[in-house]
């Protein structure tokens, strides 16, 4: 494995100048990862983005980039992204940002070596109703088995009656929408749509700050204690959308795709050769996860392969690829409330 996935975990600086800041020095922003012990989770971040996992734990998630009251990502030298954004909240978020206001985006790397249960975010409305958060993210397919699927939405005219019954006669699988998957593809996942993951799939999810999640099924599996999983039938049924019928993938097209553009967050994927540039205006922040490849800075710095980079809003950021570079842009998630 080369020896620049070391630098996984540093906080590394980015020194570019605004001419708007005289003398303000500003830096581009990694945080250490937060592994998360998943019952259909591996080891596939440790062989595909080269970490260093805790031993003998089936790692399902790795949070990149979370401020939550349960979970704090912290760079190296020891900072949270709390502490981050309440010194300096212009700078990080841009004008008007309040310090007390929580990081926005929560990205995580989801290492899925066996199907995930069958379920649910609540739309905002719905939330709001049951005491939960609401919840829309997108999947980025980074590295997926030839067996490898997804479930998204119902199949063509299945009615919550027929879903219903189903579940009741174990039979929920002939229902759902799935369908293989390859590396390269992205599905949005808008709350109320039912979905899983299948087994084999490295994704970068890109969601908002919610840790809401309701199981209307989870295939008869035991969790890590040997017990069943806790379900959640009835909020599940009252949060999906039972108009959501057979959603598709975006295919990798380009060198510059839109993936996402909603009201909570755009994203979308660029891609660079050798010695081009790739720049990021000042005036909010953006967050750049790298695929494949390296970005250099000016001073040297350089985002790798598995990185999430947050991008503080006050000044301009210009990086340039060092080899083919492939990389995930996440930006306008400043101006969305909850």
């Amino acid at each position: 494995m080369p020896q620049h996935w070391n630098a996984l975990q540093k906080f590394i600086p980015c020194v570019v100048f605004s001419p708007s800041v005289p003398n303000k020095i500003m830096k581009f922003i990694l945080f250490k990862p937060l592994y998360q012990e998943r019952v259909w989770g591996g080891r596939k971040l440790a062989d595909k983005l080269g970490r260093q996992l805790p031993p003998g734990k089936r790692i399902g998630e790795s949070w990149e980039m979370v401020d939550r009251p349960e979970a704090q990502s912290v760079t190296e030298d020891g900072r949270t992204i709390r502490e981050l954004i309440a010194a300096d909240p212009a700078g990080i978020m841009g004008p008007g940002w309040s310090a007390e206001r929580p990081f926005p985006i929560l990205v995580k790397w989801l290492d899925c070596q066996q199907q995930l249960s069958l379920q649910v975010h609540p739309p905002q409305e719905v939330a709001f109703e049951l005491g939960g958060e609401p919840k829309t993210e997108n999947w980025y397919i980074a590295d997926a088995e030839p067996t490898a699927t997804l479930i998204a939405g119902l199949k063509q005219g299945i009615r919550r009656s027929d879903f219903e019954q189903a579940l009741e006669q174990n039979t929920l699988a002939q229902l759902v929408h799935s369908f293989p998957v390859r590396a390269g593809e992205s599905i949005f996942i808008p709350s109320g749509r039912l979905h899983a993951i299948g087994g084999g799939n490295l994704i970068l999810e890109i969601q908002q700050n919610s840790d809401t999640t309701y199981r209307v099924y989870d295939w008869g599996r035991a969790g890590l204690d040997g017990k069943p999983r806790q379900l959640h039938v009835e909020a599940s049924l009252k949060s999906i959308d039972f108009n959501d019928f057979e959603p598709s993938t975006i295919k990798p097209t380009g060198c510059s795709q839109t993936l996402v553009e909603s009201e909570i967050f755009k994203l979308r994927k660029e891609i660079r050769q050798p010695g081009e540039m790739l720049t990021f205006p000042a005036g909010s922040p953006t967050i750049i996860s790298l695929i494949s490849g390296s970005l250099r800075a000016a001073d040297g710095a350089t985002i790798q392969p598995g990185d999430n980079a947050l991008l503080p809003a006050r000044q301009q950021f210009r990086f340039h690829a060092t080899e083919a570079t492939e990389c995930l842009v996440t930006s306008d998630f400043v101006s969305y409330r909850s």
